[in-house]
């Protein structure tokens, strides 16, 4: 990696501030290529040190790792489409009033997703979980299959919310699940549904030039009325198809959660948690730190907002780096890939 991180912060734990400045960082040659790099070469030395000691390590990954690859956190007024609050579009009761609706929701997702390309963080973490000599294993909150794509192996990845990519089944009589499709649309009838706005082209006259490429206009594209007929539907039992994913008032996985419980409970203790684009504030992700944390092991947060207290170094035994965590993950995590 070449680039020059800007405006990029790295803080660490209170105990064991005293530099080594014989001993080069790894990494540090990219962080010092540009005058204007703010990360402090003594925390990430320490950080390093640390971390060629540890033999046990699990990651917990937010929407925020997936912003470099152009993927939206849908928080804020991000979280909207078409108008749409997706908190109401994200649940069964959605589903069942309109699943139509609710699929060219994730049909325009699921474009979006296979548009985007991994980025340096998910392929740092799916080299660090090629390493035979640490235990590694990522849990993560996003939905987007990046890291899958990146080549991180899935028996070391806890999908908690599952993935836009897999399908199953409606019906309470029927197991059906169709994990990893890629198909891209479903449907003839979703084939539309790629596009939030209505799409024009720029030309001179009539209905335009179409040899130029197209742009969106600012009005949304229509929502289609669908039937369930031209919808995703099981090649079991001919009823409905949905997205696998843990909406709004579903309880998350209960094989996944008992592997991730597994992890961090049996054997020996967990070294370090890495906490990667997200606030790690929300229920089970800040259990998993305080479980670690109680157990002997360290935090490092990679995130772009993080606690002004880990940020002044008052949180014993966690380091705070606060930028684009794509970026940090490859500098950061050197030594074991």
């Amino acid at each position: 990696m070449s680039d020059t991180i800007e405006g990029l912060k790295g803080y660490r734990p209170q105990e064991n501030r005293a530099a080594d400045s014989e001993h080069q960082i790894e990494g540090e040659a990219t962080l010092n290529s540009g005058s204007n790099s703010e990360i402090d070469p003594i925390t990430l030395r320490e950080f390093q040190t640390y971390l060629k000691q540890c033999k046990k390590i699990v990651a917990l990954v937010g929407a925020g790792l997936s912003v470099s690859s152009g993927l939206p956190t849908f928080r804020g007024t991000q979280g909207l489409w078409k108008n749409y609050n997706i908190i109401d579009l994200a649940t069964p009761d959605a589903f069942y009033i309109d699943p139509g609706l609710v699929w060219q929701f994730y049909s325009w997702r699921r474009s979006h997703a296979l548009e985007a390309e991994p980025n340096d963080g998910h392929r740092t973490l799916a080299k660090l979980a090629l390493n035979p000599n640490v235990e590694f294993t990522t849990i993560t909150q996003n939905v987007d299959g990046l890291l899958i794509r990146a080549g991180h192996p899935k028996k070391k990845l806890y999908e908690i919310h599952g993935s836009l990519f897999d399908l199953k089944c409606t019906s309470f009589m029927c197991t059906y699940v169709d994990h990893d499709n890629f198909t891209d649309p479903l449907t003839k009838e979703l084939a539309d549904s790629r596009f939030e706005h209505v799409t024009v082209f720029a030309g001179a006259g009539g209905e335009g030039d179409r040899d130029r490429p197209p742009i969106e206009s600012p009005q949304f594209a229509p929502i289609k009325q669908i039937p369930e007929s031209e919808l995703p539907l099981c090649p079991l039992c001919n009823l409905l198809l949905r997205p696998g994913v843990v909406w709004f008032g579903e309880s998350l996985p209960l094989k996944l959660i008992t592997g991730v419980d597994r992890f961090i409970e049996q054997g020996e203790k967990v070294d370090l948690i890495l906490v990667i684009g997200t606030s790690g504030t929300v229920y089970p992700a800040n259990s998993y730190v305080d479980r670690v944390r109680f157990k002997g092991g360290k935090v490092a947060i990679f995130n772009t907002d993080i606690e002004l207290l880990i940020m002044a170094g008052e949180d014993r035994d966690t380091w705070g780096f606060q930028g684009d965590a794509a970026k940090l993950l490859p500098i950061a995590l050197a030594p074991l890939l």
